[in-house]
């Protein structure tokens, strides 16, 4: 199976690298991360749906890409969601599914600004991993959220790798922001053998 873009994804040194590489892989992504079995947003969805959520209130897809968690959370029952992304070529993907309210360009390794104000819960699938997001993004995805809101994300085999990434997810709980409410290791990608967890945490 072609994994042309797919085997290079990882270990961008820049944020410019890494908006150019999704840039260019945005009209064929879809399809590639579909042929490897790509599991993690429904995984998400399903992860948030057995926490009982409100799905009328908004959320926000972080690092929405072409809009495929966006697609598993309607396909769950959620109605609002916004989405917001790093790459223009992925937000234009997106914005062509008509499944988000609003999509604008931004970058989750700094204070999120968003222009509807906090949400209800947040999604970051297959997004929090080496050379596309930091571990802060998990405090920043934070941020965006109500007291009561839920952030469910994944961390991939490769940031699963990386004690910064689940320090991260300890460092939120432990300093008493969230709490955790759902942990499952799972398939990320079976056709490249790579797996995540995914995670939910609710900000006290």
């Amino acid at each position: 199976m072609s994994d042309e873009f797919l085997h290079k994804a990882y270990g961008f040194e820049d944020p410019e690298q890494t908006e150019t590489f999704y840039d260019d892989w945005a009209k064929t992504y879809d399809d590639e991360v579909r042929k490897n079995g790509y599991l993690t947003p429904g995984r998400c969805a399903d992860a948030l749906v057995s926490l009982d959520p409100e799905k009328s209130s908004p959320i926000i897809d972080l690092g929405c890409g072409t809009g495929l968690a966006g697609l598993a959370f309607k396909k769950a029952g959620f109605d609002i969601i916004d989405g917001v992304d790093f790459s223009e070529g992925m937000l234009a993907e997106a914005r062509s599914h008509n499944l988000y309210r609003d999509l604008w360009q931004g970058d989750l390794s700094v204070p999120i600004e968003t222009p509807h104000g906090l949400y209800a819960h947040a999604i970051a699938a297959g997004v929090v991993n080496p050379g596309h997001a930091p571990p802060s993004t998990i405090f920043n995805a934070l941020n965006v959220l109500k007291p009561g809101g839920v952030l469910v994300f994944s961390l991939n085999d490769h940031a699963l790798a990386d004690p910064a990434y689940p320090g991260a997810v300890n460092e939120a709980v432990d300093a008493g922001g969230a709490e955790l409410v759902f942990k499952e290791y799972g398939e990320h990608l079976p056709g490249t053998g790579l797996k995540a967890e995914v995670y939910a945490l609710r900000k006290r």
